[in-house]
């Protein structure tokens, strides 16, 4: 497909704020576990890491209710990482409590906030806060249409059926130098793909499974939907999950038991098929959907996929279950460190 020349390459790492365990495999607090997430934020912007992003859950093994707060918190800590939700579920959340959230992340940041806005593939919120799930779909296509005229900036005129209207209502805290980054997740629907282009929210594509090339087509059409709206060219990222260690061998035992153990427990919710140690090994394969292992294995596998997706982004859900936060730490060193810029030279050399 070619990849896009007309915006910069952007590596980042995003986290679901999996519980993590200690030396002994037992299970940390949920308070440990938050306070870990924030020591990794600080230490993806010291080995130069592009952007971090959390994602919202509310369950007990995804303790992350309120990723805002956690990324202010790393705001506070860093002075050059772009910060953003991976991703925020905008369908069971006020749009304009969403945008006041993160234009404050932005001011505490010095302007580094984004947020990623997804239906909710998981779909804990909506009983937590009295949402009915057939109203799914028009929850989100409502509630991003307002949040797309929030970014717009100045007084809001907007009128719904899943919230109260607003007529030229001013919304604080204004933002300093125009918008910030927004973009809507999207996993394999269609529909998704056509909204963010019609609202201009930029187009991150959530692989986690299969071969990412069935993901092209979704490419194609942002950019033709764009185009027959004469909107902007506007950038495209791959959110998929992995693990790197030192080796191939390493990032493999460390990260497959998690692994299988975490599909196998929201496979009972979600309809997941629980892998197989062969499914899992096509899977960090070279057209599979995970990035399990070495730096230069990862790196070559991120550098292939990115040009033929047409996509100039690309977040790493780093992270399991059961993981150790020194296993976590040690993923987000050899990311910054040596993924990032092999992937950079890797690209160069290719000409993109």
């Amino acid at each position: 497909m070619g990849e896009p020349t007309t915006f910069p390459l952007v590596l980042g790492l995003d986290t679901f704020g999996d519980v993590t365990y200690d030396d002994d495999n037992r299970p940390l607090s949920h308070a440990q576990t938050i306070r870990n997430i924030v020591e990794q934020g600080v230490l993806a912007d010291q080995v130069g890491v592009d952007f971090f992003g959390i994602g919202e859950h509310h369950t007990d093994d995804f303790p992350l209710s309120a990723s805002d707060v956690v990324l202010g918190a790393i705001a506070g800590r860093t002075t050059r990482v772009r910060l953003g939700s991976a991703v925020t579920v905008l369908s069971s959340d006020d749009p304009v409590r969403v945008f006041q959230r993160y234009s404050t992340l932005n001011a505490i940041s010095g302007g580094r906030a984004e947020v990623i806005l997804g239906r909710g593939s998981s779909i804990d919120s909506f009983p937590l806060f009295g949402y009915d799930l057939a109203d799914y779909e028009e929850l989100f296509e409502e509630k991003s249409h307002l949040f797309a005229e929030l970014l717009k900036g100045g007084p809001v005129t907007w009128q719904g059926k899943t919230r109260a209207s607003l007529s030229e209502q001013d919304v604080v805290p204004h933002t300093e130098s125009g918008p910030f980054p927004a973009w809507i997740g999207v996993g394999g629907s269609p529909q998704s793909v056509i909204r963010a282009a019609r609202h201009g929210f930029s187009l991150m594509l959530a692989i986690i499974g299969g071969s990412p090339s069935r993901f092209a087509p979704f490419s194609k059409l942002f950019h033709q939907a764009l185009e027959t709206l004469g909107h902007a060219a506007l950038p495209i990222g791959v959110h998929s999950p992995g693990h790197v260690a030192a080796t191939d061998e390493q990032a493999r035992e460390e990260f497959w038991p998690r692994y299988l153990e975490v599909i196998r427990h929201v496979s009972k919710t979600r309809g997941f098929a629980v892998p197989t140690k062969a499914s899992f090994l096509h899977e960090i394969g070279p057209h599979g959907a995970l990035y399990v292992g070495s730096p230069e294995t990862v790196a070559k596998k991120i550098a292939a996929n990115l040009p033929a997706l047409g996509a100039n982004r690309f977040e790493l859900k780093y992270g399991m279950g059961g993981l150790s936060h020194g296993a976590l730490m040690t993923n987000i060193e050899l990311y910054g460190t040596q993924v990032v810029p092999r992937v950079r030279e890797l690209l160069h050399e290719r000409g993109h």
